[in-house]
């Protein structure tokens, strides 16, 4: 066994790799650039050692950088992690040349799966199902075109070597590769330094499932079940489960012996994980089709490591360092339901935008919270809940900042429970106790998901949250009993904020007098609210509970009579009040009854007209401008393409005009809300 490893990457990822190696007594070394100096993976290590500046290309993405870090410390071997240089054969190759061990899949493997096109030519000699579709060289965009007029729309464009949502575009029609191709194409170059292209068919209505593969160096391949990861979000997972509410024993079978005979096929040892696409279509599930193998760990593994009770992490250090797997394929079964939600810096009442910053404060936590290592043997880190158990991995810290030079997830929240429905209502519940300030982030999206009437289901496809929130995310649904009970708290609030203002001296108080009847108005609706102790009467209805708020406190909780408690975020926003609770902030006015009648009479602010104007809708690079001064455009028209966190996005005219003027230039970083150009 190894004496001491390196962990080439960084954020939670890091974290995750240190804590089961100083759970084997394995001493650890993390390398850092300018931005992560702070950061929480390089205190975990035992030893940290500087590799260059914020940007991954002048820092992890230089494997010379990385060995040149392990001679320093003495490092036996490496853990790649995921991204960064964790699927580049020729890092495995430079590793092995300096007697260093890499702690993943041989470098053939490596290659054979990380090429697209290869690797589809690979599973097909295998025996696995293939998507129709062109593997070869595409010459230029006429050609993308007439391949695409072949096998018939919709069509989805790939970078070969891409991944992480990243090289991608869905093609209804001729016009969509026209705009399409050649920015797959670079986005394919800017982040894994090849261009090629490949066209496939797009299964409509499809889901997205995953097989575990975990090998050994002496022959023995088993699949761990499969991952549920059909809810994404521009191909990037969102949420991911196991086992998934689709697949049946036998379906689990097939699969699972078809992806064991790919990675047989290329000498695959360590864990990775073979990408499937299933028709939503065929209720049979036998109509599955491989889409790729990722040859090292995956982010969303904790749920496998939930439900089997098997350390991913540990399994392929014991693999790398020679070890035969102690483990057979009759030793894997499902225990329970486990779900994962990804919490990221971006604002879904933005359009997702990603949000960059300082985490002015940051709470993951739940009533009774431990970290003291694992809990029922589920999680590495958590606390024992009633029937279930939440984990929490993060490689952030309050103060601290999400930067824009890498990828803007915070934290994941896994929870585990005997049934599905009891593993989404702990999401629920920890989603509630989340405390994030400084910058977006996408919890209220989570709640909302997991409380989705269609996840709760089962029904899920690649395409949920455009099809469910075809409009953009505005908050989660709230139910009448949770409006009543957010009106009694809102009135409540006001007369504990105004007793308490009439307490301080030295004051004339023009104030009216208490009173325990309000009027609350929730968006459109007013609601009569009469406060009593211990209950409230909300529009007739008795309301009972308790709130334990007090003024300048922002956390709250409040329970009702049938026990069932909500962790409540509660902040004054002028004289509003801003309650957030299960996936939805509420903005709640509270007036006695005496002075609602001058509720019309209060002044709005009237925003400014934005309509002419191209706005930056996130920090990023101008990497191309489709348009001059005095042009004519049309809706839809693309105007500009700015990249942000290593995605293109295009910015598109949403009415008829002349443009005016253009008030920034190609390669230039733009802040959000930077004025790109003007219409006349």
């Amino acid at each position: 066994m190894f004496s001491k490893i390196l962990v080439a990457n960084r954020g939670e990822i890091a974290c995750r790799v240190f804590q089961t190696a100083r759970k084997m007594g394995i001493a650890t070394v993390a390398v850092y650039s300018d931005a992560d100096k702070n950061a929480p993976f390089v205190r975990m290590a035992d030893e940290a050692v500087h590799i260059g500046a914020s940007p991954a290309a002048e820092s992890y993405l230089i494997p010379e950088k990385i060995i040149a870090a392990c001679k320093e410390t003495g490092a036996e071997a490496v853990h790649p992690g995921y991204g960064f240089l964790s699927e580049r054969a020729s890092f495995v190759e430079a590793l092995a040349a300096e007697n260093i061990a890499f702690i993943g899949p041989p470098a053939g493997a490596i290659a054979a799966m990380g090429d697209k096109i290869e690797s589809k030519k690979l599973a097909k000699e295998a025996g696995v199902n293939v998507v129709p579709g062109f593997v070869g060289e595409i010459r230029d965009t006429d050609h993308a075109v007439e391949i695409s007029n072949d096998i018939g729309y919709p069509v989805m464009m790939k970078a070969s070597a891409g991944g992480g949502g990243k090289g991608m575009r869905l093609a209804w029609s001729e016009k969509d590769v026209r705009e399409g191709f050649e920015a797959t194409k670079r986005e394919g170059l800017n982040s894994f330094g090849d261009d090629r292209v490949f066209i496939e068919k797009f299964i409509e209505n499809p889901r997205h499932i995953e097989i575990q593969i975990l090998g050994d160096k002496h022959g023995n391949t088993l699949y761990l079940n499969e991952r549920e990861c059909s809810i994404q979000r521009r191909h990037q997972k969102v949420v991911e489960e196991a086992p998934s509410p689709f697949v049946t024993e036998k379906m689990r079978k097939a699969m699972g012996e078809q992806c064991v005979a790919l990675a047989k096929a290329v000498d695959y040892h360590s864990a990775g994980t073979v990408e499937l696409i299933v028709s939503g279509a065929d209720k049979t599930g036998e109509s599955f089709y491989f889409l790729e193998m990722n040859t090292r760990l995956q982010v969303e593994h904790p749920v496998t490591e939930a439900i089997t009770g098997v350390d991913l992490v540990e399994q392929m250090i014991r693999v790398a360092a020679g070890e035969k797997l102690e483990l057979t394929q009759g030793d894997i079964g499902i225990d329970g339901w486990s779900i994962e939600n990804r919490v990221y810096a971006e604002d879904p009442y933005r359009g997702f935008l990603p949000s960059t910053g300082r985490l002015i404060e940051y709470s993951p936590t739940l009533p009774g919270w431990s970290d003291d290592g694992e809990v029922a043997g589920k999680p590495r880190r958590g606390v024992a809940h009633g029937v279930g158990s939440v984990r929490v991995d993060d490689g952030v810290f309050e103060g601290g900042e999400v930067s824009m030079f890498y990828d803007p997830m915070i934290a994941k929240l896994i929870t585990w429970a005997p049934t599905r429905e009891e593993a989404a209502d702990l999401q629920i519940e920890a989603l509630d106790n989340f405390r994030i300030k400084g910058l977006g982030h996408n919890v209220d999206f989570l709640s909302a998901i997991m409380q989705h009437e269609r996840f709760r289901s089962g029904e899920l496809t690649t395409g949920f949250i455009a099809e469910e929130y075809p409009d953009g995310f505005t908050g989660a649904p709230i139910s009448e009993d949770l409006q009543r009970m957010l009106a009694a708290i809102c009135a409540g609030n006001e007369f504990t904020w105004q007793n308490r203002a009439r307490q301080i001296s030295g004051q004339i108080d023009r104030s009216p007098p208490l009173t325990s009847e309000w009027m609350v108005k929730i968006g459109d609706t007013r609601h009569t609210v009469t406060l009593g102790d211990g209950h409230a009467m909300v529009d007739g209805v008795r309301v009972e509970g308790h709130c334990n708020w007090m003024p300048g406190m922002v956390e709250a909780t409040a329970t009702r009579a049938d026990g069932e408690t909500y962790g409540l975020i509660v902040e004054r926003d002028g004289a509003h009040w801003l309650i957030t609770t299960r996936g939805a902030c509420t903005r709640a006015l509270a007036l006695p009854i005496g002075l609602a009648e001058h509720e019309s009479r209060m002044i709005e602010k009237i925003p400014p007209d934005l309509s002419k104007m191209l706005i930056c809708p996130m920090p990023g690079m101008l990497v191309k401008l489709h348009v001059s001064e005095g042009e004519e455009v049309q809706p839809g028209q693309p105007l500009a393409t700015v990249e942000a966190m290593k995605m293109e996005n295009i910015l598109r005219a949403e009415k008829e005009g002349v443009i005016a003027k253009v008030n920034a230039s190609e390669g230039e970083s733009l802040p959000v809300d930077a004025v790109i150009l003007e219409l006349e």
